[in-house]
């Protein structure tokens, strides 16, 4: 048996950083914003033979793969050359031998959730394959708590939702529980709105939200302010995209980018800084990074009519431009 699966990464517009708990207790109403975008993390599962149960994980992206005799042997192992697969596997306890292929289209480190993506594409894998029969919103946890495992801080679930779903949409983070709540803005249009660039792979990649979170939590009030207002701008910016007011959804980015850097500095680089002025002289109403930054994409929402220029300025200033569109489908799984 052969089964495939393929996820989308995502963008996130407001709102990232509060999902990860408990912050999110301390912002009544906080809200994160994002969009699914067709860089994709794609997984495989082949069996082997009747009384073959090797399994075998392969990473095509980062160039590496690791053997064991048996599920057995896998749960029992003190540590992995892949540890996200590794744990996503243990989780569902598959019965005989396999191969476990995957791959992704995202650049390094680019801060679009690839890592999210991947462990719930995994996940429709093994479900599918083991006849867990979880739901997707049981994968979004399971590919959360796998990521945590792996590294050992705390991680949030806006990233999980994109690859599940698709589309864009409002993840309401609530004490108790969390929704996720379908924009009510169309697609196309956003598309014709939105540029992700890449500038390079973030030297420490992951750190900044850890450093955020645990200055939040020891008390530091420039920080704890910051996310106060960043969390009242998301809530905006849902508003803005829905009514739609293009340029105030410019401005509540540029007013959410500014107080991510109050935040934490080396979330941006002189990079970042010049790819998002040049946009801004040639177009564009606003941009900041994707995810923790330090490097990685970032997102910009521009004037339809000014994509050639912005984009070439964006070139010009030391950034890829990645041709992305929207998302509509979320995880897809197909067997044979």
């Amino acid at each position: 048996m052969i089964i495939e699966s393929k996820a989308p990464t995502r963008v996130d517009f407001a709102g990232g950083t509060l999902d990860i708990w408990p912050l999110y207790l301390f912002h009544p109403g906080a809200v994160t914003v994002n969009a699914a975008i067709s860089l994709y993390a794609s997984c495989r599962i082949e069996t082997n033979g009747p009384g073959d149960e090797r399994i075998k994980l392969v990473s095509r992206d980062i160039k590496r793969e690791e053997s064991f005799a048996s599920f057995a042997v896998l749960a029992k192992a003190k540590q992995y050359r892949l540890p996200l697969i590794a744990e996503i596997v243990k989780f569902f306890q598959p019965q005989g031998g396999f191969t476990l292929t995957t791959d992704s289209e995202a650049p390094a480190g680019a801060g679009i959730g690839g890592s999210s993506a991947m462990a719930v594409a995994i996940c429709a894998v093994l479900d599918r394959f083991t006849g867990a029969g979880k739901s997707k919103v049981d994968w979004i946890y399971i590919s959360r708590d796998a990521e945590g495992i792996v590294i050992r801080v705390p991680t949030g679930t806006q990233d999980h939702y994109p690859p599940a779903f698709g589309g864009a949409a409002a993840i309401e983070l609530l004490p108790g529980c969390e929704h996720r709540v379908e924009l009510r803005v169309n697609l196309v249009e956003l598309e014709r709105r939105i540029v992700v660039c890449y500038t390079g792979k973030p030297r420490q990649h992951g750190i900044n939200n850890w450093e955020v979170y645990k200055a939040h939590i020891n008390g530091k009030r420039s920080v704890q302010n910051s996310l106060a207002r960043i969390s009242i701008v998301a809530q905006e910016m849902r508003v803005a995209f829905e009514k739609p007011d293009w340029h105030e959804a410019g401005r509540l980015m540029r007013e959410e980018w500014s107080f991510r850097k109050r935040n934490l500095p080396t979330i941006s680089t002189k990079t970042i800084d010049a790819v998002i002025e040049a946009a801004r002289r040639h177009g564009a109403l606003a941009g900041k990074v994707c995810g923790a930054g330090g490097g990685g994409c970032v997102l910009l929402l521009i004037d339809p009519d000014a994509r050639p220029r912005a984009e070439a300025a964006i070139t010009a200033a030391g950034g890829e431009v990645l041709p992305v569109k929207i998302d509509r489908q979320g995880v897809q799984v197909v067997s044979r």
